[in-house]
């Protein structure tokens, strides 16, 4: 049987299309993708994110616990509220998930883990707490919901339909998240936008999403978050990464802190590993559309590609793809497409931030409203 998060009820009064999202039942759209995507990149959209699960890390030993855990160091909050993102390795270096942390307090870490992996994933970091032996208590919040608020205008609009939130929010740094009223208001996203994700009680979900939508916000499902994020450059687990890749070999080697005198699991791995491919991003130069899995030729040898789309900001076909190392970026491949061999070229991502084109030769077509 499916699950539902608290906004299932309001989903369904907005005739949104509801599908299987790694066992919960999520909106896909509302009625358009492309609008929902357009919303976003031009104004604000909002969506439930209430399927991924905050995870807090409790304890005296919480942060001896988490530099151990993660391949990016904790060591680096150190101011309560601050988030990072980071890689959860395997011993062979490969991504059990991939998570943002924030500093809460000195005993207080909160994870936030991805729907599909959640349970995956307290099983590994329990297994890992009793063999390492530290006092740290893993709490799963399945009492929170989470709504994204992203755009342009997502900042205004949020502090109009929550207006006890400007004073805290006016001036909060990226990645950084402020506890108020018993919400957790991060300036943090999963589009290239700016805005917030805003974990609060679940009981509290449907008033915060009704007032966001009174407040002119645009709902948006799955399908206008994965276009976003692609454009905006940005891993989906399960695609562009899992347990068979390290994160040098998927765009993510900045997220590996190597230089603390600290141990983490998958350290050794990553140290001796030598990997000969690399994520790079993919602009089409035909007609058509680059999709998952399709083999990219090269001089080099044979990628594949691991996300891809038809990106409605810049009106032309993206991806990411796994190539062997020595191709350069601004190279020319060659593509399988429906049984025919389509013309892309090699380039460095994100493809689109805040509404702007980073594709050399390439406009937006979104334009502010």
């Amino acid at each position: 049987m499916l699950k539902h998060t608290a906004l299932f009820d309001a989903h369904r009064e907005l005739g949104a299309k509801l599908v299987d999202f790694g066992g919960w039942e999520m909106p896909l759209h509302y009625g358009s993708q492309l609008e929902e995507h357009h919303g976003v990149r031009r104004d604000a959209g909002m969506f439930d994110v209430s399927h991924m699960l905050a995870l807090d890390i409790l304890g005296k030993d919480a942060r001896l616990f988490l530099r151990e855990l993660l391949a990016n160091n904790v060591d680096r909050l150190s101011k309560p509220g601050k988030a990072l993102y980071s890689c959860m390795l395997n011993e062979q270096a490969g991504v059990i998930d991939d998570l943002i942390v924030y500093f809460v307090g000195d005993d207080n870490f909160r994870l936030v883990v991805n729907a599909g992996t959640a349970e995956k994933d307290i099983d590994w970091i329990a297994r890992q707490r009793d063999r390492i032996g530290l006092s740290v208590d893993i709490v799963p919040r399945h009492d929170l919901a989470m709504i994204a608020v992203q755009g342009p205008n997502a900042r205004e609009k949020f502090w109009r339909a929550y207006p006890a939130a400007r004073d805290v929010k006016e001036n909060t740094e990226n990645f950084f998240a402020v506890q108020h009223d018993g919400w957790m208001i991060a300036r943090t996203g999963y589009t290239g936008e700016d805005g917030f994700e805003v974990t609060l009680p679940a009981g509290d979900a449907t008033g915060l999403w009704n007032a966001l939508l009174e407040s002119g916000v645009m709902p948006a499902g799955l399908g206008a978050r994965d276009t976003l994020r692609l454009e905006a450059g940005m891993n989906l687990y399960g695609q562009d990464m899992d347990e068979t890749v390290t994160p040098l070999e998927s765009g993510l080697g900045w997220t590996v802190e190597l230089k603390a005198p600290r141990d983490f699991i998958g350290k050794k791995a990553i140290v001796e590993s030598r990997p000969d491919r690399k994520l790079i991003g993919l602009v089409l130069q035909e007609r058509g559309v680059l999709r998952a899995h399709q083999k990219v030729e090269l001089t080099q040898g044979i990628g594949e590609i691991t996300s891809g789309t038809f990106s409605p900001t810049l009106g032309i076909s993206i991806a990411f793809a796994r190539v062997p190392r020595a191709i350069d970026l601004g190279s020319d491949v060659s593509v399988e497409v429906r049984g025919r061999q389509l013309r892309a070229t090699t380039v460095k991502y994100p493809f689109v931030r805040n509404g702007k084109s980073l594709v050399d030769g390439v406009s937006t077509q979104a334009k502010s409203t």
